[in-house]
């Protein structure tokens, strides 16, 4: 029986894809409606198709007398206990073999759980429905993928072209692997221009085009192959090193291939490029963790803003995008003082590293991370700490108080219209 309470602590919560059923509730209460409408938001039910209806057992007795139940049957009802069955008895004579249902009530009673359980009933719910605890439930209901752990998905995407973002992931997959001795897979989403292979000094035979156009036919054996293994922690997935594909693919083209890597691996670390097509969306949407890289300069300062607003809307029940302040304090370029930058975002960085072209370079040349090419430098603790937070290891720091977003884009823009 779930007694679930409404919780903020949710959001790290790891839930699988559900996939495309058809989920129908009838309500008495607009407080559960409005929380099953939330749900069906999240982007993990982004492929299930949900109605919510009103009127209870009654209505959903109406409902389907002349028409098929759906694959998820949610109900609730308010009333007292012989009410509830007997709409329950009515609708087991209405309901297909395989439709699940789910009964939501306000009791807490173990003994109308067991009834309800010996009835057929897949779960019981005390209400209020908590949204996050809810998709979790209906993900659990559908489980496909056997018990298998499902792996922790990190989408790295620059909030500007040249910012490195590329780099950021790179080494961060390194680290997680490295430093915290998890498995990870990295995975150069930048099918033109990717640079993992370079990086990491490696030219594996095959490359994530390999992969694309199997749909539902790709399998563990196929993702073997197509991994290559750089340490005994961290598999790439790489970019191939032309340009024989253009990169219009449909925007659920890399589902079944997320889908399949989120069992091979507790980590997963995408290398997103700079776009915003179809397909990239999705992969970020998708994500569990999100990190935007930037600079501080006034480019960088909007379309982070667009960016990280985007997402917050997108995805309300996960947890806040992470931002990663890159090159700070770079020669001779005119930047936004750290503070002023972050609190026109509302938010804090997950970590600044400063610009180093030295060690960058020395590194990219090398095909090395930056671990490998000086074991010292303190960037290597702020890659750690960037680690450390997407695998919630470490609690977020406080947002700055809210205020209007506009004012401090406009005063840093008027600012720098002045000083130029």
């Amino acid at each position: 029986m779930n007694t679930q309470t409404p919780s903020e602590g949710n959001a790290n919560l790891q839930i699988a894809q559900i996939p495309r059923v058809s989920i129908q509730a009838f309500c008495e209460t607009q407080a559960t409606a409005s929380a099953i409408n939330q749900a069906a938001m999240d982007r993990r039910m982004s492929k299930a198709h949900v109605k919510v209806n009103m009127g209870g057992g009654a209505a959903a007795i109406e409902a389907y007398r002349d028409s098929p139940t759906p694959n998820l049957l949610i109900l609730e009802g308010t009333g007292d206990r012989e009410t509830l069955l007997g709409h329950l008895e009515q609708l087991s004579e209405l309901c297909e073999p395989s439709t699940k249902v789910v009964i939501i009530g306000p009791f807490n009673d173990i003994t109308l759980y067991r009834e309800l359980m010996s009835l057929g009933v897949s779960e019981y719910l005390c209400a209020p429905v908590d949204v996050i605890n809810f998709v979790a439930l209906v993900a659990n209901l559908f489980a496909s993928t056997a018990g298998k752990p499902i792996g922790r998905v990190i989408a790295v995407m620059g909030a500007k072209g040249g910012v490195g973002s590329s780099t950021i992931a790179h080494n961060l997959a390194w680290s997680i692997a490295t430093s915290f001795n998890m498995p990870a897979i990295l995975i150069d989403f930048d099918v033109a221009f990717g640079t993992a292979g370079l990086n990491f000094n490696q030219d594996p035979s095959t490359t994530i085009m390999d992969v694309i156009g199997l749909g539902e036919r790709l399998d563990q054996s196929t993702l073997d192959k197509v991994m290559f293994r750089c340490s005994e922690m961290l598999n790439l997935i790489v970019a191939p090193a032309t340009l024989d594909t253009v990169c219009d693919f449909s925007e659920d083209a890399f589902d079944p291939f997320l889908d399949l890597l989120r069992t091979a691996a507790p980590n997963l670390i995408l290398d997103l490029p700079h776009a915003w097509t179809g397909w990239i969306k999705s992969a970020a949407m998708s994500a569990d963790e999100v990190v935007v890289v930037a600079s501080p300069d006034l480019p960088n300062l909007r379309n982070s803003k667009v960016l990280l607003d985007t997402l917050r809307a997108s995805r309300p029940n996960d947890a806040a995008p992470k931002l990663v302040l890159n090159m700070v304090g770079a020669p001779k370029r005119p930047e936004i003082e750290l503070s002023e930058f972050v609190g026109a975002l509302d938010t804090q960085a997950a970590t600044i590293i400063p610009y180093d072209a030295k060690l960058f370079g020395s590194a990219s040349n090398n095909g090395q991370m930056l671990a490998e090419t000086d074991p010292s430098s303190k960037i290597n603790e702020n890659i750690a700490e960037l680690a450390r937070r997407v695998m919630s290891q470490v609690a977020e720091p406080p947002k700055p108080a809210k205020k209007s977003l506009l004012a401090p884009i406009g005063s840093i823009l008027a600012r720098m219209k002045k000083a130029s």
